[in-house]
């Protein structure tokens, strides 16, 4: 298990990730099957049409239910979903510090109240590679604590130092579950974290101090949550040189299909997002034309496909009028539809800056689509 970097373009990184459930080429875009199914409807079998090549499974609200153990009685993730291809699970530390009400966090870890019926619950850097290894998902990520953006330097910095000694506790305790008698996937792979707010230095000092420990891919996290998208770039910018070379870096939670240009531009090769999903459910759609709003009443007649550039199933059937109506009407097919174009254009997209890495064309790709993606029409 390792990765193969096959080529680079500038900063770009054209590579092959290969892991114990199969390869993945990068770039690559996860697609977010929040609690085992993409939310409007689309199964673990309808990714694979999708050019899906990685689901990402939340680790907080398996937790929550069915319960962790639950899915380790019934075979872990891939033959709970019926997803077989590679599954990463985030640690929970998100969803901890968005969603959870009343959170009290101590060096042991993060008591919380569930955001679904109240009850206090602990999660610690133990306890997330607990859920994790009964999860059995292919790539496991270390538990940290995100700050929002702003926060104070001080806080930031605390935050920190302290996400730091709970990866070695991650690595520690990954490392005990996967030689031991009976665990799902001995395998399990585990990725590290690089917090410290917008601040560079934080940024930077965090990063050298994660890259010294023994793992097998690396993140930025804490982005896209509050911050401007140039603040984002900085910190990618700052980040990257840092980064072990011979390691998959994972840009987490991001973002729109021009966020991920500039991101692959700046060297990362993995990331993750609800976006495509959540604009799908509210009839705004991504094009390579720019971003479409199927409300509009201008589609009203529109025999169109959502995309005449796009060969989805969605497009090779509907028309715009026709989705629109579904969506006027209340019909949850409406959804699933959009949400389906919404993946494919996501997974064409890094498909098509992987052939331009191929080609050495990826500089003039991204000129021009940087230009037009977020386009509103």
């Amino acid at each position: 298990m390792s990765m193969e970097l096959i080529k680079t373009e500038g900063g770009a990184r054209r590579g092959v990730f290969k892991t114990l459930h199969g390869d993945v080429n990068t770039p690559a875009f996860m697609n977010v099957a929040t609690q085992g199914a993409i939310k409007g409807g689309v199964s673990a079998y309808d990714l694979a049409a999708l050019k899906c090549q990685v689901q990402l499974c939340n680790t907080y609200h398996l937790h929550i239910r069915p319960g962790d153990e639950t899915v380790r009685r019934l075979g872990g993730l891939h033959k709970f979903t019926g997803w077989e291809g590679p599954i990463l699970t985030d640690s929970g530390g998100f969803q901890v510090f968005s969603l959870a009400k009343l959170r009290e966090i101590k060096e042991e870890g993060v008591y919380f109240s569930s955001h679904v019926d109240g009850r206090r619950l602990f999660i610690g850097p133990e306890e997330s590679m607990r859920i994790q290894s009964n999860l059995a998902s292919t790539i496991a990520m270390a538990f940290d604590e995100c700050v929002e953006n702003p926060s104070p330097y001080e806080y930031a910095k605390a935050s920190c130092e302290r996400t730091v000694r709970w990866l070695h506790r991650c690595r520690d305790e990954r490392t005990r579950l996967n030689a031991e008698e009976g665990t799902l996937n001995p395998r399990q792979m585990l990725f590290g974290i690089n917090q410290g707010s917008i601040y560079e230095e934080l940024r930077v000092q965090n990063m050298k101090e994660i890259a010294c420990v023994e793992l097998d891919g690396f993140s930025i996290g804490g982005l896209a949550v509050g911050e401007t998208a140039e603040e984002m770039y900085r910190v990618i910018e700052a980040v990257e040189p840092y980064m072990p070379k011979d390691k998959p870096r994972y840009l987490m939670g991001v973002g729109t299909p021009v966020n991920i240009l500039e991101a692959v531009y700046r060297g990362v090769d993995l990331f993750d997002c609800v976006m495509p999903t959540r604009n799908a459910r509210h009839g705004h759609i991504f094009t390579w034309q720019g971003r479409r709003n199927l409300y509009n009443e201008k589609y009203l007649l529109d025999e169109s496909p959502l995309d005449e550039e796009c060969d989805c199933p969605t497009c090779k059937r509907h028309s715009r009028a026709y989705i629109r109506h579904l969506f006027k009407a209340g019909e949850m097919l409406a959804m699933r539809l959009c949400v389906i174009h919404n993946l494919y254009f996501y997974n064409t997209l890094l498909e098509r800056i992987r052939e331009n890495l191929d080609n050495g064309t990826f500089n003039s790709f991204y000129k021009k689509y940087t230009d037009i993606l977020d386009r509103r029409i």
